[in-house]
């Protein structure tokens, strides 16, 4: 059976509805895709350097992150589709490409703190982050308020990230394992 929709009624409730469902879908998938591929990269890392660093008592554990990165991608994702559908960029310009920048700054994290192994840098991006994400949260909710309390939680854990992040820069060689700091001093001793 095959549906014809004329072109006398573009705005049909089926057009309509198909272009709301793909529109979030979209828009879900673009931050969760950023978040696959993170966690791809980082997993060799997690596995081997992440677990020989000191890191404080109240430290999640590695299962939590998955599920919780899941529903805050999830979230960011519904939050700009609720954005962008009341007027897309043409009238919300600044606070989809403020959400655009700190997807970036968010990508831009793991491969900083687990690829190249560089807490402080990691630091200085979620220190970025934190702000370019509460700008984000109260620009959409002057857009949408729905929109703005969905990204609540995520300004939850970016804080809890941060406060993380510090904690292992601190508390470790610039963010070195021990293993990583001894075999450096080693390096530096047989030159």
């Amino acid at each position: 059976v095959c549906f014809t929709i004329s072109a006398a009624e573009p705005n049909s409730t089926y057009l309509s509805t198909m272009g709301s469902a793909l529109g979030v879908v979209v828009s879900i998938a673009i931050p969760l895709s950023g978040g696959v591929v993170g966690g791809v990269l980082a997993r060799k890392s997690v596995n081997k350097w992440y677990d020989g660093l000191k890191k404080p008592s109240w430290t999640p554990p590695k299962w939590l992150f998955a599920p919780a990165w899941t529903i805050l991608y999830t979230c960011m994702g519904v939050a700009s589709w609720l954005v962008y559908t009341d007027g897309g960029f043409s009238r919300h310009a600044l606070p989809l490409g403020i959400y655009g920048a700190q997807l970036a700054l968010n990508f831009a994290w793991t491969p900083l703190f687990f690829g190249a192994k560089k807490a402080g840098l990691a630091l200085a991006d979620i220190g970025l982050l934190g702000i370019a994400a509460a700008y984000t949260c109260s620009l959409f909710w002057a857009v949408n308020p729905l929109a703005g309390k969905l990204l609540v939680p995520y300004l939850a854990w970016i804080s809890y990230a941060t406060a993380l992040n510090t904690s292992i820069f601190v508390n470790n060689t610039n963010g070195a394992a021990p293993s990583d700091a001894a075999a450096s001093k080693q390096k530096g001793k047989a030159k």
